[in-house]
């Protein structure tokens, strides 16, 4: 589980243009299940996975992943408790290296090692099955680098990257957005066989209402750093959906 307390977040702090996005936000993520965070352009979904990956620093408040409080770790020490898979099909991937040395790059995570010993040959039939799984056939281009992959198939390497190593929270960050309708359905039904198969506690950002609800246990909406609604994905249809988001953003505007 993850919890939020107090949450309080400016912009510009001590400037005629500081804008205070969060104050005092309070949240608590089920664990093993999948939220859905959608919002307009600058309600705070993105930066909300920042403070909560350590990327940008909160001026309040407390962080709570699995008992354990995460605010006061460095960016890099909470990496090795969370996996991120970013809009940017690249950002998750080092484009210059190949498949298999992602995937052993990955499998090191949160380890000591040099990179002459990067990749151990018992680990190579793993990665094989372990790619097999999204039925994309990248088990059979383990020496390519990744660089050539199409989008979708770059994506759903970091989504294979992002929890193999079985994180205790996996945050999406629009990670569908740059690819074309058919390819993000796919990339869609992979993220949902991926923690579904290892009970991974995911927040996902979303543009996507149907996507939102289709693949999600919980909905969030955000707007200026509130929440503005919470429901069950089952208790409400995307019709509904659409016309709270209009009417509450009406409200608040």
């Amino acid at each position: 589980m993850l919890i939020i307390k107090g949450l309080s977040m400016s912009f510009n702090k001590g400037t005629d243009n500081e804008l205070r996005l969060f104050d005092g936000l309070n949240l608590e993520i089920e664990k093993n299940r999948c939220t859905a965070l959608i919002g307009p352009n600058g309600c705070g979904k993105s930066t909300l996975l920042n403070l909560i990956a350590g990327s940008i620093k909160l001026d309040q408040g407390q962080i709570i992943l699995d008992g354990e409080e995460i605010t006061k770790l460095k960016e890099e020490e909470r990496a090795n408790l969370l996996g991120r898979v970013y809009q940017d099909p690249y950002m998750g991937v080092s484009p210059s290296l190949t498949i298999l040395e992602n995937m052993a790059l990955a499998d090191k995570k949160g380890e000591r090692f040099t990179l002459k010993r990067l990749i151990r040959k018992k680990n190579i039939d793993r990665y094989r099955e372990i790619l097999r799984e999204l039925n994309l056939g990248l088990e059979n281009k383990l020496h390519t680098k990744v660089k050539y992959l199409s989008g979708g198939q770059r994506q759903s390497l970091s989504l294979i990257m992002a929890t193999m190593k079985h994180p205790s929270l996996l945050l999406l960050d629009e990670h569908t957005a740059a690819l074309d309708p058919k390819t993000s359905d796919l990339v869609m039904k992979k993220t949902k066989e991926l923690i579904e198969k290892h009970a991974i506690t995911t927040i996902m950002i979303s543009h996507n209402l149907k996507d939102a609800l289709e693949y999600s246990d919980r909905i969030i909406m955000l707007n200026r750093g509130n929440i503005i609604l919470d429901r069950r994905s089952k208790d409400i249809t995307e019709d509904q959906l659409m016309e709270i988001y209009r009417k509450k953003l009406e409200m608040v505007a």
